[in-house]
């Protein structure tokens, strides 16, 4: 399917975005709004660049009236809400056979919060961890840290918000065979995942050094690669290359709109 169309908008993603009980309502339709999101998120535009003149013709609808109810569904959570909902009736279409996580630190040009410096990147950065399926659907993301922090920051933080998130959706998190890379290589994180039920699969760090009892399953590592193929998923939306959003909450929801996206775009293929 190359694009989200009008029914899958309507189908899939409006029902669980809120809508006022009071004041006027919107005119053009809701899936109008959602459209020019994706389109925003899609190509990178400024908010202010949206070509709202054509795609709303006689209707006066601005750039501002779009961010609005982007800003407005950041706030009260209705993307979180609407991934959660979206994962959770089509849970049959994932491969939960292993899992992956890996991490990720975006440029942030206009700061903001849960940014700082980061050496490595020799620019401001914020980090975020992901979660993936054995497809490299994409389940799951922490709560973005500045990016002078490593992957290791607060890890039982963030893997507990991923956690959380696939509870929400109803997916059981006990028993999975968790893929991460040598980043992730620590007592702390394999003891938490232990007490979680979570069998670690991480990679060994030489920097550890040599005095360690894991074992690394390779031929389940070897599946790891799927976390790459999503990272380029998630790099076709351009809004996600540069992070410009400000709010750490803006920035989030933008990512629980791509997950969508990627979902509906490879198993909503037959729907018009």
């Amino acid at each position: 399917m190359s694009k989200i169309t009008k029914k899958i908008i309507n189908q899939h993603l409006v029902p669980h975005l809120s809508q006022g009980q009071r004041g006027p309502q919107c005119s053009v339709g809701l899936w109008r709004i959602v459209r020019s999101i994706v389109h925003r998120v899609k190509t990178g535009t400024q908010w202010r660049e949206l070509p709202t003149r054509g795609w709303f013709g006689r209707h006066t609808i601005t750039w501002n009236a779009v961010y609005y109810y982007y800003n407005k569904w950041c706030k009260d959570g209705s993307w979180q809400r609407m991934w959660e909902a979206l994962l959770a009736v089509n849970k049959a279409e994932l491969d939960m056979s292993s899992v992956h996580l890996d991490g990720s630190h975006t440029p942030a040009w206009r700061g903001g919060e849960a940014v700082a410096y980061q050496g490595r990147k020799r620019r401001k950065t914020t980090n975020m961890l992901f979660l993936t399926d054995s497809q490299g659907i994409p389940l799951a993301c922490s709560q973005p840290v500045a990016g002078n922090h490593s992957d290791l920051f607060e890890v039982e933080k963030s893997v507990a918000k991923i956690i959380g998130m696939l509870g929400g959706a109803g997916i059981e998190h006990r028993g999975l065979f968790l893929n991460a890379d040598a980043g992730f290589d620590s007592r702390k994180m394999r003891d938490f995942c232990e007490c979680l039920e979570i069998n670690p699969n991480i990679a060994i760090n030489k920097r550890n050094g040599p005095n360690h009892n894991y074992l690394l399953d390779g031929e389940l590592y070897e599946g790891r690669f799927v976390v790459e193929r999503t990272n380029a998923w998630l790099d076709g939306f351009k809004s996600l290359l540069v992070r410009y959003e400000t709010k750490a909450r803006n920035w989030l929801g933008q990512h629980y709109l791509v997950f969508s996206i990627i979902f509906l775009r490879r198993f909503a293929q037959n729907e018009n």
